[in-house]
């Protein structure tokens, strides 16, 4: 018998209820998933009120680090914020590492700061499956900035871009000679670059890395009309230029709110997860249905030896979970 969820202390702002909602929300079990989607409907009225960021970055740009400081810096503003760390689960034994927290130290120990790990189970884009339902708690409970730091940089992180309003990547001081370390796939998205790590010897590296990042985006977004990305630097470390950063946010914050951007942008991501929740909900009743179960070994043996097409099995499993005549 799933737990009983108390509306009322998430929307009080409780951290255990949160916490408490988030993991059933996660949950894979066919009684949790009908309590959260009821849950999640009951809170909606109190959602939307937050500024969703999404952080990127290549391996080792310091992604943890920054999200401290930002956050830290956040919080002195009167901001209370919420950071969803989506550690890389193996696809092999299914686990991760979700060690984010124990990085945030510092933040992990403001009231004013929720941080929630949580597996991506293999999903593409860096981010876990249940990462939207979880921003709507989030907001229920009265942060008024949610950070989703992702996993790896690459084209699927269009995800990322279909669930927040602003989308910033953090870059190295010397990769800006590297071809590869801007994809076109990505720079079409993002709101931002910030190159991090620019302290000490490396910071005329980061201004170069800068102009080039800069050049980059002025030819991929040349026709931008409402916002031209911008490329800042920063020291995560030494705190430097993270003022700059959430200027910059909020600064494009009012002008997207100005002309109903924000809004918009919404409502077109609100559509894509109507779609990704109607294939989930299709791959679930897959799952679960007895009689796929039962002959889907048969089909997939029939498949390697050439027996059947791919397309001829698939069409029978998927007339069966319609009750469909073949």
């Amino acid at each position: 018998m799933p737990e009983k969820i108390d509306n009322q202390a998430l929307l009080s702002g409780d951290r255990r209820a949160l916490a408490k909602c988030i993991t059933l929300v996660e949950s894979t079990l066919p009684a949790d998933r009908a309590l959260a989607t009821s849950l999640i409907e009951e809170i909606l009225p109190n959602t939307g009120n937050s500024l969703r960021i999404g952080i990127s970055g290549v391996p080792g740009v310091g992604k943890s680090t920054f999200i401290e400081s930002f956050g830290l810096h956040l919080i002195e503003t009167g901001k209370k914020i919420a950071v969803l760390a989506v550690d890389p689960s193996s696809p092999i034994a299914g686990g991760s590492i979700l060690g984010d927290k124990t990085r945030m130290t510092q933040l992990s120990r403001s009231p004013d700061a929720f941080i929630r790990p949580s597996p991506s189970s293999g999903m593409m884009g860096g981010i876990a499956h249940k990462t939207r339902e979880t921003i709507l708690l989030c907001e229920a409970a009265g942060y008024d900035i949610i950070l989703v730091e992702t996993v790896g940089v690459g084209q699927s992180e269009v995800d990322v871009y279909s669930m927040v309003d602003f989308f910033m990547m953090l870059m190295v001081p010397n990769a800006g000679d590297d071809l590869q370390g801007i994809k076109r796939g990505i720079t079409e998205l993002v709101d931002s670059i910030i190159i991090n790590k620019a302290d000490g010897p490396s910071i005329p590296l980061a201004q170069t890395a800068k102009q080039y990042y800069q050049n980059a985006l002025h030819l991929l977004r040349a026709d931008s009309d409402f916002w031209r990305p911008r490329v800042l630097t920063c020291s995560s470390t030494e705190k430097t230029n993270i003022d700059q950063i959430a200027s910059m946010i909020f600064e494009f914050q009012a002008l997207a709110t100005e002309e109903n951007r924000m809004q918009n942008r919404r409502e077109k991501q609100n559509l894509s997860w109507l779609k990704r929740l109607i294939n989930n909900e299709v791959e679930q009743r897959l799952k679960h249905n007895e009689t796929i179960r039962d002959i889907y070994p048969n089909l997939e043996n029939d498949v390697i030896a050439g027996k059947r097409s791919p397309l001829n099995a698939a069409t029978e499993v998927i007339n069966l979970l319609f009750d469909k005549a073949p």
